[in-house]
């Protein structure tokens, strides 16, 4: 088993030697074999489970159960595809790789855990938010509904008009009521005999005086002759 120089910081250096070692024909095995696909897999796998959270704690398109089995499916997947990286990048060194898979899934682990009180602290700001201006806009609503319905001013004209205008000033509702007007029609006098004379006439063309004799017509005889024919009867 050949011992790697340098430790898993110094990543410069420890790529350069990963890569030497790989390229060199005198040394079994290639790392390079196990290193480049194991960090796919890790890389792939953790950015599904990332995806997997954010669609059940933050868009919550999944249910909790169903979002916590997939991650629990996808975690061995993730940890076997780190420690084929950590095979490779320690040069078939099992205790090493064994430490580093440690050290990365823990660092992992704890990063998830921040970004899943992030996601829940979003969601919950994203809720508040959505619900308060809800509240806001219904309040606003329900507001509108009731000026319009109250009238601001109301008035009658002299035909019978009654105006409602809405509280905005810029909305006027109006009803008509029809009213029937009677037009009365003047009355035709009615002719009557001269009491002296016997002469006949209509009083109010001759100025109530009598056109044969003179003489003045009676009050009674005025009355008469300006009551309607119905009346008459």
């Amino acid at each position: 088993m050949v011992q790697s120089e340098y430790k898993a910081r110094q990543v410069r250096a420890k790529t350069h030697e990963v890569y030497e070692y790989d390229h060199d024909d005198e040394k079994p095995g290639k790392p390079l074999h196990l290193l480049v696909p194991g960090g796919l897999i890790a890389l792939a796998t953790l950015a599904l489970i990332i995806f997997i959270g954010y669609q059940t704690w933050f868009e919550e398109s999944l249910a909790q159960e169903t979002g916590l089995i997939l991650i629990l499916i996808l975690s061995p997947f993730y940890v076997g595809g780190v420690f084929l990286f950590s095979y490779g990048y320690e040069l078939y060194n099992i205790p090493r790789a064994i430490r580093l898979t440690a050290i990365i899934v823990f660092v992992t682990l704890a990063s998830v855990v921040i970004i899943a009180v992030l996601f829940l602290l979003l969601g919950n700001m994203k809720g508040g938010s959505g619900s308060s201006s809800k509240s806001k806009t219904s309040r606003k609503s329900s507001s509108r509904s009731s000026g319009s319905a109250k009238p601001s001013m109301q008035n009658r004209s002299g035909l019978g008009f009654p105006i409602f205008i809405g509280g905005g000033g810029t909305r006027v509702e109006t009803r008509e009521v029809t009213k029937e007007v009677v037009k009365e029609v003047p009355k035709e006098p009615m002719p009557i005999t001269c009491p002296f004379c016997s002469r006949s006439y209509i009083p109010v063309e001759y100025k109530y005086i009598c056109p044969s004799c003179g003489a003045a017509t009676p009050k009674e005889l005025i009355e008469e002759s300006q009551m309607p024919k119905e009346e008459l009867k």
